[in-house]
């Protein structure tokens, strides 16, 4: 299903993909296609693609844009961003079968490794373009509780919630529901850089 559906999307969106990368080199200089390791299914390392959002020269691991208002941020980056476009490039992600449409989203190394065993049980499925956290709570939640919905995602996982959660996604996407930008990263002072 990953593969006819990612398949079926990047042939419809190619040419939408085009105009998406010629817009962000027009506007400022380095790649289209931003590319970052992530710990993908089992722990194992993949990189995952994203149309690039944020100026070239800024740091690739640092802290998620806050607001709109961030100056790492392009004018077309800002748009990606606030629409979800930027996350198009991730369906050559399920092709290659590093990610699903549907699962936890693919977090830094780092992140993982300060997982306990629990929580590392979100790495038992493959990531997804979208989740369960994401489809209902999205930037307004801490990673404490995105990772408390990944793992019920895991332990419940069907056709039927994942075709929930890829239609809750649709129309966060059209009617803008839910801040993109992380409020908190976490409740934990000690990952406030993050």
């Amino acid at each position: 299903m990953d593969i006819l559906l990612s398949l079926s999307a990047t042939m419809v969106l190619a040419g939408v993909m085009l105009l998406i990368a010629a817009a962000v080199r027009l506007e400022s200089p380095g790649a289209a296609i931003f590319r970052q390791r992530r710990a993908g299914w089992r722990g194992r390392a993949f990189v995952m693609l994203k149309f690039r959002s944020m100026r070239s020269d800024v740091d690739p691991y640092g802290g998620s844009p806050h607001s709109g208002a961030d100056a790492r941020l392009t004018r077309v980056g800002r748009f990606l961003r606030e629409t979800s476009l930027d996350e198009l490039p991730q369906l050559l992600n399920v092709l290659r079968g590093d990610m699903s449409l549907v699962g936890p989203r693919p977090l830094y190394e780092r992140q993982a490794a300060e997982w306990d065993s629990n929580q590392r049980r979100r790495l038992d499925v493959r990531p997804g373009i979208t989740g369960y956290a994401q489809a209902y709570g999205r930037g307004e939640l801490p990673i404490e509780d995105k990772i408390e919905m990944d793992l019920y995602y895991v332990d419940h996982q069907s056709f039927w919630l994942d075709a929930r959660i890829m239609v809750r996604t649709v129309l966060n996407m059209f009617f803008r529901r839910g801040d993109v930008y992380e409020k908190q990263y976490s409740r934990d002072k000690k990952h406030e850089t993050d």
